[in-house]
C-alpha cells in the first residue's frame, strides 16, 4: 500500500480491568472504577485515544461484555482482528499471564494477544485448565515459556514479554541471569515493552534486543493512567492484522515514535533501599539492609548488557529504531492538580494538550507557569528527582 494512504494512531497496549459489570474482581491492584465502560469514556472523551489493549480479555466476564456490545450494535469485530467501539476506538484482545517454569530463576509476565473474540474464548478455556483462576489478571499458567508461545503463535496471536526491566515478575528483573533465551524462543517472540523505568536508549544497550519492535505502553491500574505511555502508530486501518505488521515494520506500517515516561521518574529506576528511603551504591546501603535493597533498571541493565557481550553475537543489521519521546503525563506536572486538570479537559484530549496545543493555546487555559511546563516537558527540560523503590521521581 501507498505510503500517503496509511495514518497515525495513538496506541496504548497495556489496560487492566478492575471490576467487571457483576462488580467481580479482576485486576486485584487496579482501581474498582477501572471499568470497560469506564476504560471507553476516558479513551475517546479524555485521552484521545485510537487504539487500546484490554489485557484481561481472557476472564470469561471480560468476553462477555465485550461481546454483548457487539451484539447489541455499540461495537463491531473487524474481519482483520479488533473491535471497534463506536467508531472511535480499536479494542485489541490481551491477557497477562505469569511464566514460573524449571528454566527461569522466577515469575515472569507475558502479553498474549488474540484477533478475535471466537479466539480469545478459545485460548480462555485452554488457559483455565492450567492456572487457578481464569477470572483473574496476570495469573501463573503451569505450563512452559515455549509452550505458551508456541499456544500462542499457532492461534495467530502475538507473544510479548512485558515490562521486561522491572524488578519483580519480569523477564530481566528476575526471572533470567543473562539471557531471553534461557527461557523463551526467540523466533516466537513479536515486541519487547520496555515498562516505565527503561527507554530505547537502555533497552538498546543490550544486543540480544536488536531484534525486536519496542513498545511503550502504560500498565494502567485506573483511568487517569491510560496513555501515560504509548506510541504512535502508522497504519492503513486500526485492526489486529495492520498492528501486527507495525510490529514487524512491514510495508510502511511502523511505530513512528515510542512515548514514555523519562526513565528517571519510573518507579524502579536507580537501586535504593526500601528502609532507608535512600539510593545505594554497590549494593550496599550504610546500615547493612541487605534484604531491602531493590536493584535500579539502570544498574540492571548495566550487568546484562556487560554479560551479554562475551555471550550473544552482535547483530550487524539493526534497524533504526524511532525516537523515543520522553512524555511527562499531565498529573506529573506541579501545579496541574484536579481542578485543573478538569479545565484542561474541557476542550482538549490529554494527547493534543501533551503533544499538539502552541503556547499561545494553553495560556488561553492555564497560568502561563504551568503552559511553560507543558512545554517544557515535551523537550526534556525539566529537572527531574530520579525515582527507585517503588517511589515514582519527581519534577523538581
Amino acid at each position: 500500500m501507498l505510503q500517503g494512504k496509511l495514518s497515525s494512531y495513538y496506541v496504548d497496549l497495556h489496560i487492566h480491568i478492575g471490576r467487571t459489570r457483576t462488580n467481580r474482581p479482576v485486576k486485584i491492584t487496579a482501581s474498582n472504577q477501572l471499568t470497560l465502560p469506564n476504560i471507553m469514556e476516558e479513551s475517546v472523551l479524555r485521552k484521545g485515544m485510537d487504539m487500546l489493549g484490554v489485557i484481561d480479555a481472557q476472564s470469561p466476564e471480560v468476553l462477555d461484555e465485550l461481546e454483548e456490545s457487539v451484539i447489541c450494535g455499540d461495537a463491531h469485530e473487524y474481519k482483520d482482528g479488533g473491535i471497534r467501539y463506536k467508531d472511535k476506538v480499536t479494542i485489541l484482545l490481551g491477557a497477562e499471564l505469569e511464566v514460573y517454569d524449571e528454566f527461569s530463576q522466577g515469575p515472569i509476565h507475558v502479553l498474549c494477544f488474540l484477533p478475535t473474540i471466537e479466539s480469545m474464548r478459545y485460548f480462555s478455556r485452554w488457559c483455565s485448565g492450567k492456572m487457578k483462576n481464569i477470572h483473574l489478571s496476570s495469573q501463573r499458567i503451569y505450563v512452559t515459556g515455549k509452550n505458551l508461545q508456541q499456544v500462542v503463535k499457532k492461534m495467530g496471536g502475538w507473544f510479548i514479554p512485558a515490562h521486561v526491566f522491572t524488578p519483580f515478575k519480569s523477564l530481566y528483573g528476575k526471572g533470567v541471569e543473562v539471557s531471553l533465551q534461557e527461557v523463551f524462543d526467540p523466533s516466537l517472540i513479536d515486541a519487547i515493552e520496555l515498562g516505565l523505568s527503561a527507554d530505547t536508549t537502555l533497552a538498546g544497550k543490550l544486543i540480544e534486543l536488536n531484534p525486536y519492535t519496542f513498545i511503550s505502553n502504560s500498565d494502567a491500574h485506573s483511568t487517569s493512567k491510560i496513555a501515560r505511555e504509548h506510541q504512535v502508530v502508522q497504519l492503513a486501518k486500526p485492526t489486529f492484522v495492520e498492528m501486527g505488521k507495525a510490529l514487524k515494520n512491514e510495508n510502511g506500517r511502523r511505530i513512528v515514535k515510542n512515548i514514555g515516561l523519562d526513565p528517571r521518574l519510573g518507579k524502579y529506576h536507580q537501586t535504593v533501599c526500601r528502609v532507608c528511603n535512600t539510593k545505594v551504591d554497590d549494593g550496599y546501603c550504610l546500615h547493612e539492609h541487605r534484604e531491602k535493597i531493590v536493584k535500579g533498571v539502570y544498574e540492571r541493565i548495566q550487568e546484562l548488557s556487560a554479560a551479554q557481550k562475551t555471550l550473544c553475537a552482535r547483530i550487524e543489521a539493526e534497524e533504526k529504531r524511532p525516537p523515543y519521546i520522553h512524555h511527562v503525563p499531565l498529573q506529573f506536572i506541579p501545579g496541574v492538580g484536579p481542578k485543573t486538570l478538569q479545565k484542561l479537559l474541557q476542550s482538549h484530549t490529554e494527547m493534543e494538550i501533551v503533544h499538539e496545543l502552541e503556547l499561545e493555546e494553553l495560556v488561553n487555559i492555564v497560568p502561563i507557569k504551568i503552559a511553560l511546563l507543558i512545554i517544557k516537558a515535551r523537550s526534556g527540560k525539566l529537572l527531574i528527582e530520579e525515582g527507585g523503590g517503588g517511589t515514582y521521581g519527581k519534577i523538581k
